[in-house]
């Protein structure tokens, strides 16, 4: 008889003992040639979990197995837990294997087809992933019970080192200010709120000739970690996120633990980093515009060749400009637009949002579009929310209509089990997609918005402009202006509305407008002569001219 073997390991601790793959291929060779098999095929999966089936091995090994020629009639393993610890999985994979005639052999825990050895079998599959489930939830309770004592888990953060105490008698560990490597975490967070990008603090302290402390160059990975990592305020947290998730864990499975360990930085520090870090996101304002120092950067163009102006500097540094793409690269050749003076753009078009949009009965008139958008948008999600309840339902009738089937034995498992399977996906996707639905949506809040309080957004906005930081200023501006074009020395602005931002403001008067900022998706253009915008006309600043 032709067999294949089929050997696993999930981890380097593992290998190390007697499961390794060498010692279980040696168990499974042995095995076969006492009983005159002949071995025509190995698979191996090194460092793979068997609570699930995306092992390349196993997943070649099953391709092989469908084959119409038979490449094999049986799979040897060194135990069931070898072959899948996921009972679906099991159940699955050994019927359709079944089908095409060939059996799963465990040269340890050896059944017969009776009944009684089908029975046997189930058992020792249900243990396994009982075992299997319950191993990891008792791993993560002593990693969580260490963390709560104190104790470091994982990689040690740049700027600490690790310090090894007895614990009886295990050796823990506990992080220690590293004296070379914290004053650069400090400094890294210092760069940071100073204005400068992540890109731009790795590339400065690579320009220092300073490496990491694994000597490798600085990356926005390892300084967007670093600026984002609460340990550095002296605080442990574990287990803030599961294995193969993006969201955060629920706050009662973390463990935190306050004043661990000595800070790098402190409490107040680290928020206003994160705050900055949230309004650079891409989500509001594009990375690669956050540390210009020019402030229309992302919005001018040449009014001549419609390439985007960049910023420029005299050779001095004393004098700036945006200046056209292709004439600075390519020469007045290509596009002979002049440079503009900086102050002179910027003064204008401040100047001009103060006059044309920082207006009472503009703001006013605004807001009431929102508050209509607002309950167009709620509208809108209540009707998704039921599209998906019903295809979901539909799904789920053809999902019992295959277990009839099966049940009933009218379909074999080798056809019904990828059907099967790709409907529970198709079933997942949908409620993965309606949960976001919902959690997206803002049930939004009218807050007051009488005279008095149209005056202070007014003044607040106008005082943004006068007093904010560049990040701030830039966001507010490319809330409202989608392009300006310049061509010395007209100036044309194109305006668009402010999008809602699916998010509830902490407070009513939190931020500048009791709506978002954000750029509209749709770039609505403002009523200029060669501009098509119902929705704009609406404004009453929208009608003049925007022409210097």
């Amino acid at each position: 008889m032709n067999v294949a073997l089929y050997a696993r390991v999930s981890s380097e601790k593992q290998a190390e003992k007697d499961l390794s793959i060498a010692a279980q291929l040696k168990a499974l060779r042995n095995f076969a040639k006492k009983k005159n098999w002949q071995v025509v095929r190995e698979f191996v999966d090194e460092a793979e979990s068997a609570r699930t089936d995306k092992r390349p091995a196993f997943q070649e090994m099953i391709a092989f197995a469908r084959k119409r020629s038979k490449p094999f009639e049986a799979i040897l393993i060194w135990k069931h837990s070898r072959f899948a610890r996921n009972r679906e999985d099991a159940i699955i994979y050994k019927s359709l294997l079944r089908r095409h005639g060939i059996s799963v052999i465990s040269i340890n825990e050896q059944v017969d087809d009776t009944p009684a050895g089908k029975l046997l079998e189930g058992i020792i599959e249900v243990i396994d992933e009982f075992y299997s489930l319950n191993l990891a939830q008792d791993t993560l309770r002593g990693l969580k019970e260490n963390a709560a004592r104190g104790f470091h888990n994982g990689s040690i953060p740049i700027g600490y080192k690790a310090r090894h105490v007895m614990d009886g008698a295990t050796k823990r560990t506990k992080l220690e200010l590293d004296d070379d490597y914290g004053p650069v975490v400090k400094r890294v967070f210092q760069m940071y709120l100073d204005n400068n990008g992540i890109k731009e603090i790795a590339k400065t302290l690579n320009t220092e000739s300073l490496k990491t402390p694994k000597g490798k160059p600085w990356s926005k990975s390892t300084v967007g970690y670093i600026l984002k990592n609460e340990a550095y305020t002296g605080t442990l947290v574990y287990n803030r996120k599961s294995k193969n998730r993006i969201t955060e864990n629920n706050p009662e499975d973390m463990v935190r633990v306050n004043d661990n360990h000595t800070p790098i930085v402190d409490r107040i520090t680290f928020e206003s980093v994160q705050k900055m870090m949230k309004s650079r996101s891409p989500k509001i304002t594009p990375p690669r515009q956050n540390s210009s120092r020019y402030l229309l950067s992302g919005l001018v163009y040449c009014g001549k060749c419609g390439a985007k102006m960049v910023g420029s500097s005299a050779k001095s540094g004393t004098f700036f400009y945006y200046g056209c793409q292709n004439y600075l690269k390519r020469g007045k050749n290509v596009c002979d637009m002049k440079l503009a003076n900086r102050n002179e753009i910027e003064r204008l078009v401040i100047g001009r949002i103060k006059t044309h949009v920082l207006t009472e009965d503009n703001l006013a008139a605004l807001w009431r579009i929102v508050l209509e958008e607002i309950s167009q948008k709620n509208k809108d999600v209540h009707q998704r929310v039921k599209t998906i309840d019903r295809q979901i339902g539909t799904l789920n009738q053809r999902l019992s209509k295959l277990y009839d089937a099966l049940e009933t034995g009218k379909l074999d498992i080798d056809d019904l089990a990828p059907r099967i399977k790709s409907l529970k996906t198709q079933i997942d996707e949908m409620q993965n997609k309606k949960e976001e639905i919902i959690r997206a949506k803002t049930e939004q809040t009218r807050p007051p918005f009488n005279q008095s309080a149209l005056k202070y957004y007014v003044d607040d906005l106008a005082d943004l402009l006068k007093k904010g930081s560049i990040v701030e200023q830039k966001a507010f501006l490319k809330s409202f202006i989608k392009r300006i074009n310049v061509n010395h020395p007209k100036v044309d602005i194109e305006y668009t509305i402010p999008s809602i931002q699916r998010k509830k403001a902490e407070t009513p008067m939190d931020g500048v407008l009791p709506f978002g900022l954000s750029g509209s998706p749709a770039r609505t253009r403002t009523a200029d002569p060669v501009v098509n915008s119902h929705l704009l006309c609406q404004l009453s600043y929208w009608g003049i001219s925007h022409k210097k």
